[in-house]
């Protein structure tokens, strides 16, 4: 399945028919000894939801919630017949999250509220200042605005993975490390970005908390109010929706496309 351009292997394990996931990742991940993806998506069952999600990275660690991933999961419980009306609710990383079907390859999810805000960060990364931002929207990110780090360049230009990768294992975010976002603004509550994921070790053509942190941030930094319009590496757009107040944000929401690409069987 595809989300915006984010990918996953998924799979209904509510018989648990996988038990190594972390191996299982790794093989299935592989864009040329297995199926090919930035992470896995397990569909499980659950006593308190209509489904568990479980999601492991490519490189088979679990660090964290991925929004993508949670409409496309929703999508294939609506698809599976788990869920029959247009909303759900699915249990991920110790929250409940709660879904909404908007149309077939559409879904827009609740988000957890952000949180650990942290601004204008000075970290030396090879030698160069760089003003970071830092936010965790179910997970960790690092957000750079490039026009408050005019030696990295343009968005097209900028060295999303050597600076990404240097940046996710700087010392200020461990031990976990952070997911890396590079940031420009385009228009009135209109930004792209660029992102480096924690776990795929690359970058990535589309993440949507990260789409969420940057949204965040810009409504903090910049004034900008909701809904912010989020272009990703693949050319699609994600709609970041939100409730501001003096305690914070509420009500955040995450809506994009989630598409079956295609189904199969794999030897394991």
């Amino acid at each position: 399945m595809s989300g915006a351009g984010n990918d996953f292997v998924v799979v209904d394990n509510r018989s648990s028919i996988i038990k190594d996931t972390q191996s299982f990742s790794k093989m299935v991940c592989d864009r040329r000894f297995g199926v090919g993806a930035d992470g896995v998506l397990l569909l499980e069952s659950s006593n308190v939801a209509d489904f568990t999600m479980k999601y492991y990275n490519a490189d088979g660690s679990n660090a964290g919630m991925c929004g993508n991933g949670g409409r496309c999961i929703s999508k294939f419980a609506y698809d599976l017949g788990i869920v029959s009306n247009n909303t759900l609710t699915f249990e991920g990383f110790g929250h409940t999250y709660s879904g909404t079907r908007i149309s077939d390859e559409v879904y827009e999810l609740v988000m957890k509220k952000p949180f650990n805000v942290d601004l204008n960060q000075e970290l030396v990364i090879n030698g160069l200042k760089i003003i970071a931002n830092y936010v965790n929207t179910g997970t960790d990110h690092s957000v750079i605005f490039l026009g408050d780090n005019s030696g990295l360049g343009s968005l097209d230009s900028v060295d999303v993975i050597g600076i990404g990768k240097a940046i996710r294992n700087h010392r200020r975010y461990q031990p976990l490390g952070t997911n890396v976002n590079f940031v420009v603004i385009t228009g009135l509550n209109n930004i792209k970005i660029r992102t480096y994921e924690r776990g795929v070790e690359d970058e990535t053509l589309a993440c949507g908390t990260g789409s969420v942190a940057c949204a965040i941030l810009c409504s903090i930094k910049y004034g900008f109010s909701s809904p912010i319009i989020v272009s990703v590496k693949s050319g699609e757009n994600l709609e970041i929706s939100f409730e501001k107040n003096e305690g914070g944000f509420s009500d955040v929401r995450l809506r994009g496309s989630a598409k079956v690409t295609f189904e199969g069987e794999l030897s394991f």
